[in-house]
């Protein structure tokens, strides 16, 4: 029987399709886990650092061993800082000062933090028209923050929430962009599995006392199972799959991914209540999305 084998761009579309989709459920679950006020961020990081951790090695006791040199070793302690723990902590932390609409629509900022990324470390030239769609973006992300800071009512987000937020899309476009060299040298398994034990040796400290003195008797099953989610599928199966993607499309495409979470995260926040739509954040959203596809095509025309 003949191997169907598919095109190498096309698996990284699927990979980077089915991770960012992952993301947009992931943050829904994430605010309702913050709402329980019971798993600090630093907990919960932990967790997700733990179990990933775990099953990333369990993977690589069937798969060939791969000599990792001191050098490389840095590499992706680097990576898992990038990476892992600042994209994690500064979501975790963000998502509790947030609305789901909002986080969203203000982290699709990061394909254009990634051409930033990519004009200070891989050259790319910065135009015109580049520089307007940053513009264009950055305007829609300032009208959100201001109407945020004079917003009313139980559910608004906060100026704080949306600086972690814009941290995080730029802590996020660092590691695609920087860290492309070590991901395209590895794969998938040996390079997770180290960057998330050297992410747990980086948090563990930080999180140590929550983890023996939180109550968990009070975390209810429904949280339990949001949990379970974050850990083997925003946690595991997305972070081998970005790698996928990364692999063998450019920083700037996975980045575009990006987009699926506000989606996701629009339709299920409204309709579970936990977010409205206001002509604000409809009006932010397009200023955003507007100033990354005049990026993008702008891209396309240097080919």
């Amino acid at each position: 029987m003949k191997r169907i084998s598919l095109p190498r761009q096309l698996v990284g579309h699927l990979a980077c399709f089915g991770a960012y989709a992952i993301f947009g459920f992931n943050i829904i679950f994430c605010k309702d886990i913050s709402n329980q006020s019971i798993l600090s961020p630093e907990v919960l990081f932990a967790f997700r650092a733990i179990g990933a951790g775990v099953l990333f090695w369990l993977l690589g006791l069937f798969t060939p061993r791969v000599h990792v040199p001191a050098r490389d070793l840095l590499a992706m302690f680097g990576a898992g800082f990038i990476g892992l723990v600042m994209p994690q902590m500064t979501f975790l932390y963000a998502v509790g000062m947030t609305t789901p609409v909002d986080l969203s629509v203000v982290n699709s900022i990061t394909p254009i933090m990634t051409m930033f990324v990519a004009a200070i470390f891989l050259k790319e030239p910065i135009t015109w028209q580049k520089a307007g769609g940053v513009v264009v973006s950055f305007a829609g992300v300032v009208w959100l923050i201001l109407q945020s800071a004079h917003a009313s009512g139980v559910q608004k987000s906060s100026p704080l929430g949306i600086a972690l937020t814009i941290l995080n899309a730029f802590c996020f476009a660092l590691y695609l962009g920087v860290c492309r060299p070590i991901i395209q040298r590895y794969d998938v398994i040996t390079l997770m599995k180290w960057m998330f034990l050297f992410a747990l040796l980086i948090i563990l400290p930080f999180s140590v006392r929550g983890i023996l003195h939180t109550h968990y008797s009070e975390v209810s099953t429904q949280v339990w199972l949001e949990v379970a989610y974050l850990i083997f599928f925003a946690t595991f199966v997305a972070y081998f799959l970005i790698p996928l993607g990364q692999q063998r499309i450019r920083p700037t495409l996975v980045s575009m991914y990006n987009y699926l979470q506000p989606i996701i995260a629009c339709v299920v926040g409204v309709a579970l209540g936990m977010d409205r739509l206001t002509a604000t954040k409809v009006l932010s959203a397009a200023l955003i999305i507007a100033g990354v596809a005049i990026v993008n095509r702008s891209r396309a025309k240097e080919g």
